[in-house]
């Protein structure tokens, strides 16, 4: 299939559809399909968590979640009946936010084959009423996590994360529900979005074995000579979101009311240096830093780490000692700084990790989304990962030594909250 002049595998011109959007790209992704049907959800009974996509989710051989392979994330500014007004949604907005989204789950299976999503609130959306979020929801507004980066922080009032094995799905969500379409998936649409809310910015994303090396030729920031593995699900060659080393959807769910069965999001959007991390180390040594030196020295990982089956590998003796390891060996993993922060005292992992790759902006780079109760969990875990402790009379320092700190560049960050699947239309700070 020819487009821009080069031939597409048909994942691959979707992906690049998905990442330039608009109805252009949407017909030449249908094109590519061939009208093969997409199944609608039609009455589906879907879960109060929005967040709860894993039940629906196809799974590997070792149990492991497999995220749908493209992504949209669409950062959207309230623009409601009440804009010009006090800025608080109204009854009818909420109403038209809920049939649109009803729309999208009529018009599409809960699964990988249809569309998952959920819908978030940032603290700035909140901030438009008297009343305040209730003191036990952990909700700040984001700040910047490491001294030595300066991101842009994310403040629009609502995210909509949309994901799927059929590109063209998210797309046709995208042009129907925000330019005034009639059909989705041919279902009868009540309820456009773009009536109550703009989009001001479109990031895109995906996952999957051979999607990172289909792509790998046309951005910047990874080598020429196309060094990611072709079985790869990510661009710097290594296999993640391992079970063993993910929060449950039970655990990360909030408890109380009035947001009990919601959960809170955080998405930084991460530039990578690839093409230093692909000339500068071989195999053992990119173990060594994406795991640990302990990690590289058992022969523990082979190729992209299918053989880690449901666990990374990174034990509870592994990373205690890391103080050691960095004195020894001048040099930690960014799985064991993490590993640190990343268990509660019974042991559950506090975050559940739904990071993906991305090509906006023809640039190598990941929008790493997690879930997690509270957002000061996240905090711990990213300020464990930095390993500032670490840097004292050892050869680690900030971006040397240090993981996989010196491939990659925080370039924005925001934090939101996701309500129970009954408040996700505009909630107010109370859930009334």
């Amino acid at each position: 299939m020819e487009r821009f002049g080069t031939t597409l595998s048909r994942r691959e011109l979707c992906k690049a559809a998905l990442a330039a959007g608009g109805i252009t790209a949407l017909s030449a992704c249908l094109e590519a399909f061939d009208d093969e049907p997409i199944p609608q959800g039609g009455d589906q009974s879907l879960p109060a968590r929005q967040f709860a996509w894993n039940e629906s989710l196809e799974r590997d051989e070792h149990d492991n979640v497999v995220l749908p392979e493209h992504h949209l994330f669409l950062y959207l500014d309230y623009a409601g009946e009440a804009l010009d007004d006090d800025g608080i949604p109204t009854e009818r907005d909420r109403e038209t936010l809920e049939e649109g989204l009803e729309t999208i789950e009529r018009a599409y299976e809960w699964s990988n084959r249809g569309v998952v999503f959920d819908v978030a609130y940032s603290p700035a959306y909140f901030e438009r009423f008297d009343e305040s979020l209730p003191d036990s929801l952990d909700l700040p507004a984001p700040r910047s996590l490491w001294g030595v980066e300066n991101e842009a922080l994310d403040e629009q009032d609502v995210l909509l994360h949309l994901a799927s094995d059929r590109a063209d799905a998210l797309l046709a969500i995208e042009e129907t529900l925000f330019a005034g379409g009639e059909l989705l998936n041919e279902v009868e649409v009540e309820g456009q979005l773009g009536d109550v809310l703009e989009i001001a910015d479109r990031r895109t994303g995906f996952i999957g074995p051979g999607l990172p090396a289909e792509k790998q030729g046309d951005v910047s920031g990874i080598p020429d000579d196309g060094p990611v593995p072709e079985e790869s699900p990510l661009f710097m060659g290594f296999k993640a979101g391992f079970a063993g080393n993910q929060a449950t959807q039970e655990y990360v769910t909030i408890e109380q009311e009035p947001f009990a069965e919601g959960t809170t999001k955080q998405v930084s959007t991460v530039r990578q240096s690839l093409d230093k991390w692909f000339d500068e180390n071989d195999h053992d040594r990119m173990v060594q830093r994406m795991f640990s030196p302990l990690v590289a020295d058992q022969e523990a990982v082979e190729g992209v780490g299918e053989n880690l089956g449901d666990h990374n590998g990174i034990t509870e003796e592994i990373y205690e000692q890391i103080q050691q390891t960095a004195q020894s060996r001048g040099l930690v993993g960014h799985a064991e700084k993490a590993a640190r922060a990343n268990r509660d005292e019974d042991g559950n992992v506090l975050l559940l990790r739904r990071h993906v790759e991305s090509t906006d902006n023809d640039r190598a780079s990941l929008h790493f989304a997690t879930l997690q109760r509270e957002i000061s969990d996240f905090v711990a875990v990213r300020e464990a990962m930095n390993g500032s402790d670490l840097t004292s009379g050892t050869a680690v320092q900030d971006r040397v030594n240090n993981g996989i700190l010196r491939y990659l560049f925080t370039e924005s960050r925001g934090n939101f909250l996701v309500p129970p699947r009954s408040l996700r239309a505009f909630p107010t700070p109370t859930g009334e």
